[in-house]
């Protein structure tokens, strides 16, 4: 095995560890004060700043997370995807996140159990808190699609670019859920993790997969 092929490894495992110890230690300490006091600052400046117009700005960005949104997108772009002759690009994009942003996210959900906070809700929401769907769903969206366009895209610069507004794009989102109020900074961080796992998960499915259709 080459060095590079090692050290790749390496990191990936790195990554993998990390999230999953994130995960655990907020899952587990939902009621301890160190969880709150991460949260509680975090709430105070975010909801420090609201205002009518900044409102109409987060409500748009957490769209792009929300279940009707991140479908739309998936839905458009694996239609571009297999158009293009990307066909199991495609079906990756497609069936990564109907199961990591639908199914485990629900069964996480399920799991855990964590109520919504009780603190100034901009907006309503129902279902329990953690992890955040929309953080952990744009996660998958999105970084699958950083996967997608380092496989496709010629230009570095093209690479680099779509990576910085993925990640801003999954950043805004996971602060706007703070922002409305139906969001913990822990359930964000969560929802982080747990999608960066899946993330992670599923290129190297995809990369199995791959290998047994050349085989």
């Amino acid at each position: 095995m080459k060095r590079q092929t090692i050290v790749q490894w390496l990191f990936v495992l790195l990554v993998l560890s990390f999230c999953t110890w994130i995960f655990f230690e907020i899952a587990g300490h939902f009621n301890q004060a160190e969880i709150r006091h991460f949260d509680l600052p975090i709430i105070s400046f975010v909801q420090g700043n609201i205002s009518g117009r900044l409102t109409s700005v987060m409500l748009a960005v957490t769209f792009l997370g929300s279940v009707k949104g991140a479908a739309a997108v998936t839905l458009f772009l694996s239609l571009v995807l297999w158009i293009k002759k990307y066909r199991t690009l495609s079906l990756y994009l497609a069936v990564s996140v109907a199961l990591g942003a639908g199914v485990f996210n629900t069964i996480l959900k399920y799991i855990f159990k964590r109520q919504r906070p009780d603190i100034m809700r901009v907006v309503q929401e129902t279902g329990y808190s953690f992890p955040s769907g929309h953080s952990m769903g744009s996660m998958i969206l999105y970084g699958c699609l950083v996967l997608i366009l380092f496989r496709i895209a010629k230009r570095r610069w093209v690479k680099v670019a779509g990576t910085l507004f993925a990640l801003l794009l999954v950043l805004a989102i996971g602060i706007s859920r703070i922002y409305l109020g139906v969001h913990y900074p822990s359930d964000v961080a969560g929802g982080y993790a747990a999608g960066l796992v899946w993330v992670i998960l599923s290129a190297l499915a995809l990369n199995l997969f791959e290998r047994k259709l050349k085989l």
